[in-house]
């Protein structure tokens, strides 16, 4: 049985309060994006797990897929599966891609051990990875508040619009990307930007995380100024980077400016 993963990016995203705890409170919207990985998982004598596409380093019990196997390991039987991940999306990029694989993994397992766990079910145990990763289970777009991790569906829809991402050789760590965050909550709801024409987005929708990004990563912001040299009506930073989207009316060809960048293009339907 096999799915494909894929990324997210983020409409605007206010870093609005630090609470208590030491973690910030923000509002975001979570995009899909049509940038996939491929997960598949096998009937096998004994359990195993290999990894192909971008090299992840690191050890395999800290694999998110293998996190979420893990998780419902604790609560079922499952039988041995050998389990394949060829990895696309970058990391380090602000897509989601390793909260994705573990959410689409717990979809996958679910439907092929027949658990019968409804989607609230199965976004309670992926909150339990990390913060997004309960998005990818019904991967719609939603408000995110809270650390990102309270959910509020929302209409809007960028079928039709030529998506390019630009993915320069930088990852941005989390905690660099909040070491320089003021939090300062808008004038102006992200909710109800994104209800305007997206022509309008430019001077409305942040990303506040760019304020802290740019000055370390000079190449990030020369990225975005160049997406908008190109024509994109909407141009920012996903998450805390380090990858950049441009939405454009019409096609283009951005991989000839970005020769030694990870570029992926497409039209989102």
């Amino acid at each position: 049985m096999i799915c494909f993963p894929n990324a997210k990016i983020n409409l605007g995203l206010n870093v609005i309060e630090k609470r208590p705890d030491g973690y910030h409170n923000l509002e975001t919207i979570f995009y899909p994006i049509p940038i996939k990985d491929a997960l598949e998982i096998v009937p096998a004598r004994e359990f195993s797990f290999s990894q192909t596409g971008i090299e992840i380093t690191g050890p395999i019990e800290k694999n998110l897929v293998i996190k979420a196997l893990d998780l419902l390991k604790a609560r079922f039987d499952i039988p041995p599966i050998e389990i394949h991940l060829l990895k696309a999306i970058p990391f380090g990029a602000g897509l989601g891609g390793g909260s994705s694989d573990a959410a689409f993994m717990l979809k996958l397992l679910n439907d092929f051990c027949t658990f019968g766990l409804k989607e609230e079910e199965l976004e309670t145990l992926a909150a339990s990875i990390g913060a997004d990763c309960p998005f990818f289970v019904r991967n719609k777009p939603v408000f995110a508040s809270g650390t990102g991790n309270i959910f509020t569906p929302v209409e809007v829809s960028l079928k039709g619009y030529h998506l390019c991402l630009v993915k320069p050789d930088i990852a941005v760590s989390t905690p660099e990307a909040y070491s320089s965050i003021t939090p300062l909550r808008p004038q102006i709801n992200i909710k109800d930007i994104i209800v305007r024409p997206v022509s309008e987005w430019k001077e409305l929708l942040v990303n506040d995380f760019e304020k802290s990004i740019f000055p370390r990563y000079p190449e990030i912001k020369n990225i975005k100024e160049k997406l908008y040299e190109a024509g994109a009506v909407y141009a920012a930073m996903s998450g805390s980077g380090s990858s950049v989207f441009g939405l454009f009316e019409k096609a283009v060809s951005m991989k000839q400016i970005f020769p030694k960048h990870y570029v992926w293009e497409g039209i989102l339907v």
